[in-house]
């Protein structure tokens, strides 16, 4: 699973070869969480309350470039990293 991201000790991943709808994944210790990019819904997952939070802001603020990385992704090309949540 590529990170393209980590900030705040959550870890923002993409894996290659994924199904739709465009998403990424989030990890915050045992806990992890799939994101829509276009809807920044969560599709399946659960993480604690201010961790989704922090992870719902970054996501607002990257949405085009998750979806860069998501065609890259389907392309099976290298991902570009996000910069992290200040």
């Amino acid at each position: 699973m590529p990170e393209i991201s980590r900030f705040l000790g959550i870890i923002i991943a993409m894996y290659y070869n994924e199904h739709s709808p465009p998403h990424f994944h989030a990890r915050y210790g045992d806990a992890q969480v799939e994101i829509g990019i276009e809807t920044l819904s969560v599709l399946a997952g659960k993480l604690p309350p201010r961790a989704i939070g922090l992870v719902m802001e970054w996501a607002s603020r990257h949405q085009e470039e998750l979806m860069v990385d998501w065609e890259l992704a389907r392309q099976q090309a290298e991902l570009r990293k996000i910069d992290p949540l200040e």
